[in-house]
């Protein structure tokens, strides 16, 4: 049983301030003392960047369609632990979710023509889901600027639309004036629904963006922990924070047991795992290091803007998502990192390399020299790429024989040509092939959840050697 202060903030659609809000309480609770811990819905890596500056802690991602509705709680008890509060980020509008598509894209409908539905009334994947899953109260963030009365209609629907769902209060975002606040507060008072907090037009603190979004607190530590400590000022001084503690306690107990990356039987000896990091390959799972080092690996984190060498005695290598297209140059310089990775690979060493290690184990990205493990060539594109994929391995590896089902998740604005080698790594609808498996390589444009599948950590540290 697992007794934890807990909120989820959510909002009525993309765009109404959740970030700042989740990011903002994760600060400002931290300031008074609190352990804190956060998490966000889907599969965003870059606003738990926020949440790990905000909280001193690692942030963690909740995703029911990535690992399944089982691991919820059990993830969320993992991440939480010894936490005193945690906050819950949401994705897109509160009952939105792989239906209606990541960033608010919409997807495709079940298979009978109808649109699925998940726990608390939402689609699978939704706020809405993760919220009952967790039995956590919402704060429902809205961006009031265009509104007046009619925010009582929207707040007491979203209110009313789910009896699952127990929305514990408004936060009101982008008021203009002591007028405009007096006449929002009287409509929700009319609804029954308390305003927990009051953020001003001229509150906005700026976060800079880019073709995927916020720019990853890592590329912009000293920036953004300035901006953290401005929003924890700022939610201290517009934010009930009693209130919202008080509605946090309220949360009843979880009957779930915590989330173990322990593998049954770890590799002996400790093989050396590389996991690139720093700013170019910023987008990954907290818990992929745990389930390689539960698996028996020691992991080294090598950042290859820095670091002209793998770790010493290196057996495998990781490579997540990330900004490789805006460090091209510098990840091009570095000639002796490229030569190791590129001889690591010739070796017939495990590696993943999933969406921007995919790019740097290509020939060239943007004109510029990669490692050339793969015979392929990557370049930037003005089409946007993302949503959830329903994938089969096409080709048996390490990860897994050909046959096994996964579901990933793309999100990148390159193109690979060509696509998929002569042994692509998945195949999914509408697609021929994608992605390469070569000797131990094992690279494609999808993002995995290993905690859904811990057995491709296990498999990539029994490769090794």
């Amino acid at each position: 049983m697992v007794t934890l202060p807990r909120i989820v903030v959510a909002a009525p659609a993309s765009g109404h301030g959740k970030t700042t809000v989740a990011t903002g309480l994760l600060a400002a609770f931290a300031a008074r003392g609190l352990s804190v811990a956060g998490f966000k819905v889907g599969p965003d890596y870059i606003d738990p960047g926020y949440h790990a500056l905000a909280s001193h802690r690692p942030a963690r991602n909740l995703d029911p369609t990535l690992v399944g509705e089982d691991l919820i709680g059990p993830l969320f008890a993992h991440g939480a632990d010894g936490a005193e509060l945690a906050v819950i980020e949401g994705v897109m509008g509160l009952y939105d979710g792989r239906a209606f598509g990541p960033l608010g894209v919409p997807g495709a409908l079940a298979g009978d023509g109808q649109l699925p539905t998940g726990l608390g009334g939402g689609d699978p994947g939704s706020t809405a889901e993760v919220a009952a899953l967790l039995s956590a109260p919402v704060l429902l963030v809205v961006d009031a600027s265009a509104q007046g009365r009619s925010i009582a209609a929207l707040v007491h629907g979203f209110r009313a639309y789910s009896p699952a769902i127990r929305l514990a209060g408004v936060l009101l975002n982008r008021v203009g004036s002591d007028r405009h606040e007096a006449i929002l507060r009287a409509a929700l008072e009319e609804v029954g629904t308390p305003v927990l907090g009051v953020l001003r037009r001229h509150d906005a603190i700026a976060t800079p963006s880019r073709h995927l979004g916020l720019v990853p607190a890592v590329e912009r530590r000293p920036e953004a922990m300035a901006s953290i400590d401005a929003l924890a000022d700022l939610i201290a001084a517009s934010v009930d924070l009693d209130a919202v503690l008080s509605v946090a306690r309220a949360a009843p107990p979880l009957a779930v047991r915590p989330w173990s990356p322990a593998a049954p039987r770890p590799v002996p000896g400790h093989p050396v795992v590389a996991v690139a990091g720093g700013p170019a390959f910023s987008f990954g799972y907290t818990e992929t290091v745990e389930l390689l080092a539960g698996a028996g690996a020691e992991v080294s984190i090598v950042d290859p803007l820095r670091d002209e060498k793998l770790p010493d005695g290196t057996e495998a290598l990781v490579v997540g998502g990330g900004f490789p297209e805006v460090y091209a140059a510098e990840l091009a310089a570095n000639v002796p990192l490229r030569g190791e990775v590129a001889e690591l690979a010739r070796r017939g060493a495990p590696i993943a390399a999933e969406c921007a290690g995919l790019l740097w184990l290509s020939r060239s990205l943007d004109g510029v020299p990669m490692c050339g493990v793969l015979p392929a060539d990557a370049a930037m594109s003005d089409r946007l790429t993302l949503g959830y994929r329903d994938a089969v391995a096409r080709t048996g590896s390490w990860l897994g024989p050909a046959g096994t089902r996964v579901t990933g998740h793309e999100f990148h604005r390159t193109v690979l040509s060509p696509a998929a080698g002569p042994a692509p790594a998945w195949v999914w609808s509408g697609t021929a092939g994608e992605g390469w498996v070569a000797g131990g390589v094992h690279a494609s444009y999808l993002h995995l959840h290993w905690a859904g599948r811990p057995e491709i950590a296990r498999g990539l540290v029994a490769a090794c050697g």
